[in-house]
């Protein structure tokens, strides 16, 4: 047995000698969990997956849990400690920055630009196919660009990193001036249009269009006051007495240059490619306008196809959601921002400054003094208002698939109403409120509710149920705004009427006929409307310098009060009824939840005192080194 164990053993040594001496790379294996650097750039699916990495940069869009309308006054965000009101409240610091979506904030979108030039360096001596080689590098070109817009727009001319840093390097860096900032976006653009130009892209990837679009509204932020440094320095003391004015908007220059740059930006992408419903002369009934407005909010509005290949829309470039990948954000946007009666957290609910900006239908303004208004604030209102809020007495969901047979009427209830109960008037605290008997602690602060970008399939009631609706970064009537404004700051205020009231009459308004400052409020008014929960009116705000009297402004909700009438009563189950209840309602100013106030060093974002201390190089946003 001795013997056939060495016979056996000799055998096996030479074997594995005969095995190496034949093979001498049988050790040297690639990882099975990686993938080298070499690999990637030269297989073409390898190079589309880096790429595709890089959109995680976009995240979920503006459907985040906490939303940016709440930074403004178009909505506040419900619930407490996430660090919202340090930015309404004026008291942002380089220490404390407040909550920074990772949309925008300055570290993630470093991570994202690096990513960007590790790709554009590689590609430059890839062997993938040419075809698909350049179609990268355009989409690269267009994120890269988007994400250096995301950096600008909130903190002004930043530091551009075009190459790829060691580990030995030194990657100090100077901000670059602003105007140098938005002239590396803008080519960053026309390299993406002039790479993507012809191309039939996938829905969610970078279009010439989509760098189109983005090309116009960077040359729209950069005309406007803001960046002009001897406007804004006029307006803001903290902005005249900074001493690196160049890092925050141009000093020299024509303002009305910088003007009809970004008309001619903008009216490239309406001819380029094709809005929803742009060519109606008179306004569409209130109900078709309704419709229009959340047939767009729900991604829809189809049109003819555009100049890169692709099926034109509404949406120029959108974050889209499908049901095959579980993702935070816009597929829960509904269990965000719905009503707590329904088992949702009401997250970022619309406020009273928001809802008195609708106008009524014949286009006049909606007023508290009015006693005709004041009794009957939501109706004949713009169509827009009821497919965007939801407020007390609007038709919802079927609240019995979720919260049991307590609202047969399936309405909304944000009010206290009398209600005979065990034959005794009691008040009835409203399924919806912050006193509800659903989800109490999740309930609306305001009165209202967020409706659009919220599916109303009544089977997605849920609130574990996803929703698909995609996030417009880009849409079309976003395009024709930037025109409009472009054309009224150049005086061309009869071109300007002709394509707001294109927008106006889709969603059943009629036309505007004013002049000077008055048509400049109606714009702006129209696009505070249009664009809602859009991460607009952040932003505009600023750049319009008007932040003082509206981010600023103290916030109100609205009380509710349903009392029976003479000789009416209302036994069980309630439900909102006009024959049975007097209603009334009153504004009530807010400074409990948030004390808004402005201050003027929130024009732009801090940086956070970690990257002051990584790179000193940095100088810092004006009011914010104290």
């Amino acid at each position: 047995m001795r013997i056939i164990n060495k016979i056996t053993n000799a055998c096996l040594i030479a074997s594995l000698i005969a095995i190496s001496s034949c093979n001498k790379d049988f050790l040297d294996t690639q990882p099975l969990g990686e993938v080298s650097s070499s690999a990637v750039w030269n297989d073409g699916p390898l190079a589309t997956a880096f790429v595709n990495e890089i959109y995680n940069g976009l995240g979920a869009g503006g459907f985040e849990e906490e939303m940016l309308a709440s930074y403004t006054d178009e909505a506040v965000f419900t619930h407490t400690g996430r660090g919202i009101n340090t930015v309404t409240e004026g008291s942002a610091s380089a220490s404390n920055t407040g909550r920074l979506s990772g949309t925008y904030a300055w570290s993630s979108m470093y991570t994202r630009i690096r990513a960007c030039n590790v790709a554009l360096q590689n590609l430059e001596t890839s062997t993938i196919d040419e075809a698909l080689n350049e179609r990268l590098q355009g989409e690269i070109h267009f994120l890269r660009a988007y994400y250096y817009h995301q950096l600008a727009r909130y903190y002004g001319g930043v530091p551009l990193v075009t190459q790829v840093y060691g580990l030995d390097e030194d990657y100090t860096i100077a901000r670059s001036s602003y105007a140098e900032t938005i002239d590396f976006i803008v080519s960053e653009c026309e390299l993406a249009i002039g790479k993507l130009t012809g191309l039939s892209m996938q829905k969610g990837r970078a279009t010439a269009v989509a760098a189109m679009a983005l090309k116009s509204r960077v040359l729209l932020y950069a005309a406007s006051d803001l960046h002009d440094i001897p406007t804004a320095s006029a307006k803001s003391s903290v902005i005249s007495g900074f001493a690196n004015k160049e890092l925050i908007g141009y000093t020299s220059g024509d303002q009305a240059s910088r003007w009809q740059a970004a008309k001619v930006a903008a009216r490239a992408v309406i001819d380029a490619a094709s809005g929803y419903k742009f060519n109606l002369d008179a306004p569409v009934s209130a109900e078709e306008g309704r419709m229009n407005y959340i047939s767009i909010s729900m991604g829809g509005g189809s049109a003819a196809p555009g100049v890169d290949g692709t099926a034109a829309s509404e949406l120029l470039f959108a974050r889209y959601n499908v049901p095959d990948k579980d993702e935070w954000g816009g597929p829960y946007a509904g269990l965000f921002n719905g009503p707590n009666g329904y088992h949702n957290w009401a997250g970022n609910t619309p406020i009273g400054e928001l809802v008195d900006e609708y106008e009524m239908m014949d286009g006049t303004k909606f007023s508290w003094s009015s006693p005709a208004h004041k009794a009957a604030p939501y109706k004949n209102r713009d169509p827009r208002f009821y497919a965007s809020i939801m407020f007390d007495g609007s038709d919802w969901k079927p609240r019995n698939l979720i919260s049991g047979d307590v609202d047969p009427a399936n309405q909304i209830q944000t009010g206290q109403y009398d209600l005979i109960v065990g034959g005794a008037t009691i008040t009835f605290q409203g399924l919806d409120t912050r006193r509800s008997s659903i989800e109490d602690w999740n309930g609306t602060r305001t009165g209202y509710y967020m409706r659009k970008f919220i599916d109303p399939d009544p089977a997605i009631v849920e609130n574990n149920t996803k929703q698909f609706i995609p996030w417009p970064f880009f849409r079309y009537t976003e395009a024709v705004f930037n025109y409009v404004e472009a054309c009224l700051e150049l005086g061309e205020e009869e071109e300007a009427r002709n394509w707001m009231n294109k927008i106006r009459f889709r969603a059943g308004m009629p036309a505007v006929t004013e002049s000077g400052t008055a048509l400049m409020d109606r714009y702006r008014n129209e696009r505070r409307i249009e664009m809602l929960f859009e991460e607009q009116r952040y932003h505009d705000a600023r750049r319009w310098m008007i932040a003082p009297t509206t981010l600023g402004r103290k916030i109100h909700f609205i009380n509710v009060v349903g009392k029976f009438k003479p000789g009416k009563s209302l036994t069980g189950t309630y439900k909102h009824d006009e024959s049975i209840y007097d209603y009334s309602y009153t504004p009530v100013e807010d400074i409990n939840h948030e004390n808004r106030s402005w201050a003027d060093k929130m024009y732009f974002t801090p940086i956070h005192r970690d990257e002051m201390n990584k790179n000193d190089k940095l100088i810092q946003n004006p009011g914010y080194n104290d």
